[in-house]
């Protein structure tokens, strides 16, 4: 189904304005609820209960110096937040809110439908790793670079588990695309066959994004603050938006390869409804975790990573596909 130039780009510019809008409500809500998790007061001075807290960080952010280390690579410290926001927001494309016919006109409720829409977002995963390595070493401080070398260490443990995941999904639904494999969907949701798939895409999403409690590459205790210790104003606020647009991303990806996508009670044209309440609900999880889970030692990440989810998700790939062989 082909759109026309001027449809890609009325979305592509949509799809960063609404990522420019939703990574400051994921904020508040996070530390709303950490507040209340943690039995105190979330933010409650800045506008009408706090609501704009965000918008009073941005802006101190935004007026803050700022300051490069005499050992740093100037240049390269400026660009590393810049590509983990880039790669961040174009992986947000891929995630399909409805049909191509939902809302009616030639245009699906969607950034890109692509053949390999599963390599597409392993690719641009992969590439924001770069970002925090790029970021580490150009700031010329042991700490960082101790915290860019972990990145690089959580990334590979994970990645791999995270690709075998999904490959259940793929066999399953027998296409890489995320518009196939949610449009697959419309009797049974994988989460019921791919639950164990599930399972593991959730607990590597967690490591992805260095989310608590897999957030080793920006340990305060250990590392001062990690691969962004010497960053500072927006520089060092790219990276942390980059981080909840990754856990958007995550999100979406399990929504659309798990959690049926669109489908839901009452017309089609409620699909991005649906999409955006079972995203939600999974932001919600890791708002939750944060502030339930203790933070993980290193060696206790990586034997994770090696020793149980590599090992569970190589059998959820090899269980699926004898089923599939079996039943066919």
């Amino acid at each position: 189904m082909i759109e026309t130039t001027l449809v890609q780009i009325v979305k592509a510019i949509v799809i960063f304005a609404v990522v420019l809008q939703l990574v400051p409500v994921v904020l508040l809500v996070e530390r709303k609820l950490l507040g209340r998790f943690q039995s105190r007061y979330g933010p409650n001075r800045v506008g009408p209960r706090g609501i704009l807290q965000p918008l009073a960080d941005v802006l101190k952010l935004i007026s803050k110096e700022q300051s490069t280390p005499e050992t740093a690579v100037p240049w390269m410290m400026a660009i590393a937040p810049a590509i983990s926001v880039a790669t961040a927001v174009a992986t947000l494309a891929v995630i399909p809110f409805g049909p191509f016919d939902a809302w009616g006109g030639n245009f699906g409720l969607y950034g890109i439908d692509v053949p390999i829409g599963l390599l597409y977002f392993f690719a641009f995963g992969s590439l924001s790793f770069y970002a925090m390595l790029l970021g580490g070493w150009a700031s010329g401080s042991k700490y960082s670079f101790l915290g860019s070398m972990r990145s690089a260490a959580q990334l590979i443990s994970y990645e791999v588990s995270l690709g075998l995941s999904l490959l259940g999904v793929a066999m399953t639904a027998g296409s890489l695309s995320l518009v196939d494999i949610v449009d697959s969907q419309g009797d049974m949701w994988y989460v019921v066959p791919q639950f164990v798939g599930f399972l593991i895409f959730m607990l590597a999403g967690f490591a992805e994004s260095a989310r608590p409690p897999f957030d080793l590459p920006e340990a305060e205790a250990e590392l001062v603050e990690g691969y962004n210790t010497e960053f500072g104003g927006m520089r060092f606020g790219s990276f942390f938006m980059a981080e909840y647009i990754e856990v958007i991303i995550v999100s979406g990806v399990a929504t659309a390869c798990f959690l049926g996508g669109w489908h839901g009670p009452g017309p089609i044209a409620l699909s991005p409804l649906w999409v955006l309440l079972k995203m939600t609900l999974l932001v919600l999880l890791f708002i939750w975790v944060r502030a339930t889970v203790p933070r993980l030692r290193y060696d206790q990440l990586m034997s994770l990573g090696w020793k149980i989810l590599l090992p569970l998700a190589t059998l959820n790939v090899l269980g699926t596909a004898i089923v599939l062989v079996a039943f066919d």
